[in-house]
């Protein structure tokens, strides 16, 4: 068995808890490091590091990859309770779910007309569909933070209209200094412009059999909230980043990009790499640096990076001048990766390296962008147009938009 052989990191089982994943994880990083310095000796004493070095690099790299989704999984495993199980036990929620249950399962529908009249609830007539009750919404909303990375990280509005209308002070009020007798002379005004932000409507309709809704033993509210929140959230996560904005959110990709010298209100900065598709072959972490003090220290104390798997994994060779590797692994099981000291936020719908892209993303987006959210998730039972499965058509209203253009940097892979 060759000395490569014997340093590859084994292929093993799923890891069942959190602590074996991130075990698992950090020997793989290990392993990582060991290769890498191995292969960075190779090019300084052959100029070219051996090919087989290359290859373990990469594979230990995909294979990080691999370790950290199974970490990332594990830990929304855990986060996520018992559907229901967090309820207050009033009588209300009680009933709530009672008459939502009959419904799925028998379309019957009269318990629910009885509780949303009660309530005073608008717009939950029966071709409407009903509100799903209060612990199903929050579990939706609960997995979606998780999918979608970027609802994570920004700011969520919950409205109970179609449109969200936000003032924002572009300039505040100007002042000066004057002698004690001098003249004062008018000042300018603070300038303000108002930021529009709609729901789209987000939907999902998955289908069952009469067989699976008779079936007392199954949790119907539970199925409902698995089948549409991984699909919820991929597309709110590719909304979120790179939306056009026409039925669905603005993603902050989909803005006008201008090179930070030229930054103004309305457009999102960006720091050239200095190379097409590529950082530049000498002190590829300057762009790194570069971008992270674009940003005001008010927001730079919040910052967190957005790339993919693919990107990040190329960020991990990058060292810094004392051999010291600059992306770090989580702390501890449950937490990000970390970037010269900044948290990374993994978004697979970030684009791969390219020449012109926008590949990595640099911002506090508490600040920078905005999720609104419609109250309630909506779900209407339609046991006629696919028989003889039910069809359960569910929405959800959604929109987002950036909301500080000065928040929120990006890295272009060109050369200008």
């Amino acid at each position: 068995m060759t000395e490569i052989q014997k340093t590859a990191p084994e292929i093993k089982a799923v890891p069942e808890t959190m602590t074996a994943a991130f075990d698992d994880f950090m020997e793989a990083f290990e392993a990582f490091k060991e290769t890498n310095e191995r292969r960075l000796g190779e090019i300084e004493q052959k100029m070219t590091a051996d090919v087989v070095t290359r290859d373990k690099v990469d594979r230990i790299n995909r294979a990080m990859d691999e370790q950290k989704r199974v970490l990332d999984q594990l830990a929304l495993k855990k986060a996520r309770p018992a559907l229901g199980g967090s309820g207050d036990g009033s009588l209300e929620v009680a009933e709530h779910k009672a008459a939502f249950s009959a419904y799925m399962r028998r379309g019957d529908d009269g318990a629910l007309r009885a509780l949303e009249g009660k309530a005073m609830s608008v717009g939950s007539a029966a071709d409407g569909g009903y509100l799903v009750p209060p612990e199903t919404d929050t579990e939706i909303g609960r997995r979606l933070s998780a999918a979608s990375p970027i609802r994570a990280l920004a700011t969520v509005r919950q409205v109970s209209g179609t449109v969200l209308k936000k003032p924002f002070a572009t300039t505040g009020m100007a002042a000066g200094w004057v002698a004690e007798t001098a003249a004062r002379p008018q000042t300018g005004n603070a300038q303000l412009a108002e930021l529009s932000f709609p729901t789209m409507e987000l939907y999902a309709m998955p289908a069952a059999t009469p067989a699976l809704l008779d079936d007392a033993a199954v949790d119907v509210e539970s199925w409902i909230a698995s089948e549409i929140d991984i699909v919820f959230g991929e597309q709110e996560g590719t909304a979120f980043v790179s939306g056009d904005g026409i039925n669905k959110p603005k993603g902050f990709l989909s803005y006008t990009n201008v090179a930070e010298a030229s930054w103004s209100w309305g457009n999102i900065g960006y720091i050239a790499t200095g190379a097409a598709g590529a950082f530049k072959a000498s002190n590829p972490s300057d762009t790194l640096f570069d971008t992270i003090y674009a940003l005001k220290a008010g927001h730079r104390q919040n910052g967190t990076f957005v790339m993919n798997r693919k990107t990040q994994g190329a960020i991990r060779k990058f060292k810094d001048a004392d051999g010291n590797y600059l992306w770090r692994p989580p702390a501890s099981a449950g937490q990000p990766a970390s970037l010269l000291g900044f948290a990374i936020a993994e978004a697979e719908d970030m684009p791969d390296v390219a020449a012109d892209s926008f590949s990595i993303a640099f911002g506090d987006f508490r600040s920078g962008y905005l999720v609104v959210d419609r109250t309630g998730v909506r779900v209407l039972r339609d046991p006629y147009s696919a028989k003889p499965y039910v069809l359960f058509y569910t929405t959800k209203r959604v929109g987002g938009g950036v909301q500080n253009f000065e928040a929120i940097k990006l890295v272009k892979f060109a050369a200008s």
